[in-house]
């Protein structure tokens, strides 16, 4: 797919190949156009580093020398990263403060139908007064 527009990618977790990590960056920088790849990465991450690094350095961008003289990964530990990618916490990419305005706004949308419901069960036709939480 080729998304017109792109030009900055992020990797919030690193891919597990030199080739996955191709894919990834190719949606920005397509038909001779610019673009930039920004890819986090873990102390975990760290023996995926060099076959990347050295992908980014053919292409002829700058590569940190600490990353250059990390140990080869070996073809069994590159296989068992493969087949199954190191698991990690969730990432949110939306501000705490947005999700607890969020989760407030649910919570009090739960209270006034849980007081609307209150109404409707009066059985004595008189309306209940509710006083709201503070």
């Amino acid at each position: 797919i080729d998304f017109k527009g792109v030009n900055m990618v992020i990797n919030y977790d690193l891919p597990t190949s030199a080739v996955e990590y191709i894919h990834r960056i190719g949606r920005t920088g397509r038909a001779g156009h610019t673009g930039k790849a920004v890819t986090f990465f873990t102390e975990d991450d760290k023996p995926l580093l060099r076959s990347i690094a050295n992908v980014i350095q053919r292409a002829g961008c700058p590569v940190p020398d600490y990353i250059k003289h990390l140990p080869k990964l070996q073809s069994k530990q590159k296989k068992k990263f493969i087949k199954k990618p190191l698991e990690r916490e969730s990432i949110r990419t939306t501000p705490a403060c947005f999700l607890k305005k969020a989760k407030r706004k649910t919570k009090t949308t739960k209270e006034n139908t849980k007081e609307k419901k209150k109404v409707k069960e009066d059985t004595n036709g008189s309306k209940l007064q509710t006083v709201p939480k503070s």
